[in-house]
């Protein structure tokens, strides 16, 4: 069995690299790239069921006798950020995938890998994990008033229509984790759970070949929409994780960097397998680019959060 555990335990223990691989994969082997992406979907389950089944429904309950004080976290980045942001394009009839994706990227939940990000960079992994719990648990409620102000989103297949479908994946992949950790895996000793975290470490790095299928054509075809949707995607992440965290280090300085970390990390491919692929396709080219400063977190933003 330690035999079977074993390289998914080394790719826990090596996931920054790990990460940094998966994108140069993207880039270098575009035809795999296209390939992954029809399996996107499917990827971002699997992701959200390994994180679910590495949190397990105890730690999960544990987790929501704290999370009072982070509801209103939840509401701030969820929800008033994305509709403040959505006020903005209305006012300006800015109307373009760009625009779109940053509104998307700033109505999502954190990705499901914030709590291991936070971890790499030396710092306390709770604040992370209370968010992404809260924060995917309410994410088919705090998507309503976006997709209203932003219909073009959903592409009129209804509002709540969409909410259901992130209700639905989130339920079903969280149920199922659960349940294995419930019956099958009722205490997982480190090893064990080394070996979850490095599945999910596996997962991602394959999704994110997926995830940046537009990268490559950019390269010849677009070379200045590339250098823009990256510089954009570097100052959006970067920005909401260092300005979160300056913030916030004084008033909760245990847990500024988790939030911090949440803040810019946003699960941005949950909506991959919820909204229509016409909508989502055009913004192909930002959400690849939004990978690279999340994958790189851990490596460029290291020196700062230990400043």
């Amino acid at each position: 069995m330690r035999i079977l555990l074993l390289p998914f335990q080394l790719a826990a223990t090596h996931g920054r690299w790990l990460l940094v691989a998966g994108l140069c994969a993207a880039v270098a082997f575009p035809e795999l790239a296209a390939l992954m992406q029809d399996h996107l979907p499917a990827a971002v389950a699997l992701l959200l069921f390994f994180s679910a089944l590495r949190v397990g429904p105890r730690q999960a309950i544990g987790a929501t006798r704290d999370l009072g004080h982070s509801l209103y976290l939840v509401g701030a980045l969820q929800l008033v950020c994305p509709v403040v942001f959505a006020g903005i394009l209305i006012a300006t009839g800015w109307n373009s995938p760009l625009a779109l994706g940053l509104a998307l990227m700033l109505t999502a939940s954190p990705i499901s890998g914030s709590p291991s990000l936070t971890f790499l960079l030396g710092k306390d992994a709770a604040p992370a994990l209370r968010l992404l719990i809260a924060g995917t648990a309410l994410l088919p409620l705090t998507t309503i008033p976006v997709f209203w102000l932003l219909p073009e989103l959903v592409a009129g297949e209804g509002v709540f229509g969409a909410a259901l479908r992130l209700l639905l994946l989130i339920g079903i992949a969280t149920s199922i984790a659960f349940f294995i950790r419930g019956v099958l895996l009722k205490n997982p000793g480190p090893a064990s759970l080394s070996a979850i975290e490095g599945m999910a470490a596996l997962t991602m790095a394959i999704m994110v070949v997926g995830l940046m299928a537009a990268i490559r054509p950019a390269i010849t075809q677009n070379p200045g929409g590339l250098l823009f949707n990256l510089f954009i995607a570097f100052a959006a992440n970067f920005g909401l994780q260092i300005g979160s965290y300056l913030l916030l280090k004084r008033k909760l300085p245990q847990q500024s960097a988790g939030i911090a970390v949440s803040a810019g990390n946003r699960n941005i491919a949950l909506f991959l397998a919820a909204l229509p692929v016409g909508v989502m396709e055009p913004m192909l080219l930002f959400i690849g680019c939004y990978q690279v400063p999340m994958y790189l977190t851990p490596i460029l933003l290291r020196r700062f959060y230990r400043s």
